[in-house]
């Protein structure tokens, strides 16, 4: 789920699963995928990294539960994923 902010200024929660598109026109234009359309505050770019650092997250959650064997680890090793699992806002590489 990403925190994102309405154009009224209220804040609201999305589950990022259910974007099926994202565009500037010039407000950020979010089409669900059961057609809805939400319109946000937050520049696309700003959407587009709050959505990545979400599941970069969980993906480093899964790691961190599996052995330090297990594919997964690999496979965000070679995706350069924060594995410290950061809360600080930092982007996924840690800066």
């Amino acid at each position: 789920m990403i925190e994102l902010t309405r154009l009224n200024g209220k804040a609201m929660v999305l589950n990022s699963d259910l974007i099926k598109t994202a565009e500037a026109s010039p407000d950020t234009m979010l089409t669900l995928i059961n057609g809805e359309k939400l319109i946000v505050r937050e520049a696309l770019a700003e959407v587009v990294e709050r959505v990545l650092f979400y599941r970069a997250r969980l993906l480093a959650a899964v790691a961190q539960r599996l052995g330090e064997k297990d594919d997964i680890r690999r496979v965000a090793a070679l995706s350069s994923l924060d594995l410290a699992g950061s809360e600080s806002g930092q982007d996924i590489q840690g800066n």
